[in-house]
């Protein structure tokens, strides 16, 4: 976790500007009838235009999909008008992430799954600070969704954020898992407040369409050796799209025949797609916030 004197506060504020500005800009057009992967270039073409990068593919998790469903760069599928939508996305600049998502009901018909998680995060933004458990936190969310009818993802959390780590401990619970970890003055955390109909717990699809970078490896096809090349490059420290990489190797037959081998011999790891065990419905809603000593700042606003 960063310590205060790494802290570049105007660098992390700028990124976390950009990243809530991306998703709002994203989220207008989000409607029944437009296609995901336009929502996609949206987002992250937003970002680049600005002068940052993407600290991740733009995440579009749809009604029993929780998280890190992201489209192929062929993808035709679009919003119809009883999707629960979930954008998650992230700006970087110099190893600084930004991380933020928010839940769009197309249906207008179920205002418990958005209250849910928007209250949970305003809910435990009133107890943090430092000295403040972690445990204590993920009560608080638990309880607000729970006051709603619906259950928190219990695998799924909050997370601190550190320079070139986008996922590091403290883990935030989205209940009270028992764990003492206080949080402390100076943390970056993102809280990621989770809500469904469902069994309150999520698995590992069959889709992936984000990896990340593992370590080199000798890998036969000179296709692999491309994106390998390419991803330790740009990647080795963030996720990435594998639409990402088109540019690479434009042939999709010869794109995913080099990404399977690379996931082979250990050099990129998949990310499967988040589906709820239960086939329930889910709602999400992630800021990110730095602690301080009688409270926090907003950072993705």
């Amino acid at each position: 976790m960063p310590n205060k004197e790494n802290i570049d506060l105007k660098t992390m504020q700028d990124v976390g500007a950009i990243t809530f500005s991306a998703l709002k800009h994203a989220e207008k057009s989000v409607k029944p009838g437009a296609k995901l992967i336009e929502i996609a270039k949206i987002a992250e073409g937003y970002v680049k235009e600005n002068g940052f990068e993407s600290a991740f593919p733009l995440n579009i998790s749809i009604n029993n999909y929780a998280a890190h469903y992201s489209p192929r760069l062929d993808e035709e599928t679009s919003f119809n008008e009883n999707d629960l939508v979930k954008l998650d996305f992230g700006a970087e600049k110099n190893g600084f992430f930004g991380d933020c998502a928010v839940s769009i009901d197309l249906s207008n018909n179920r205002p418990e799954f958005i209250d849910a998680t928007k209250e949970a995060i305003e809910n435990a933004l009133s107890i943090i600070k430092h000295g403040v458990k972690v445990n204590e936190v993920g009560a608080e969310i638990a309880k607000t969704i729970e006051s709603k009818g619906l259950k928190p993802i219990k695998n799924l959390g909050g997370h601190g954020i550190s320079i070139n780590n986008l996922h590091e401990e403290p883990f935030i619970p989205n209940y009270n898992n028992g764990d003492n970890t206080m949080l402390e003055e100076g943390m970056v955390i993102a809280l990621e407040p989770f809500a469904t109909n469902g069994k309150g717990s999520v698995t590992d699809s069959d889709i992936f369409e984000i990896c990340s970078f593992n370590s080199h490896a000798n890998v036969r096809s000179e296709n692999a050796r491309k994106l390998l090349n390419a991803i330790e490059t740009k990647f080795s420290h963030k996720a990435f799209a594998i639409r990402w990489l088109s540019d690479i190797v434009p042939t999709k037959f010869s794109l995913y025949s080099a990404i399977n081998e690379l996931i082979k011999a250990d050099a990129i790891a998949p990310i499967p797609a988040l589906i709820e065990l239960g086939n329930g419905i889910v709602s999400q809603t992630e800021i990110e916030l730095i602690v301080e000593t009688d409270g926090c700042s907003i950072l993705t606003k």
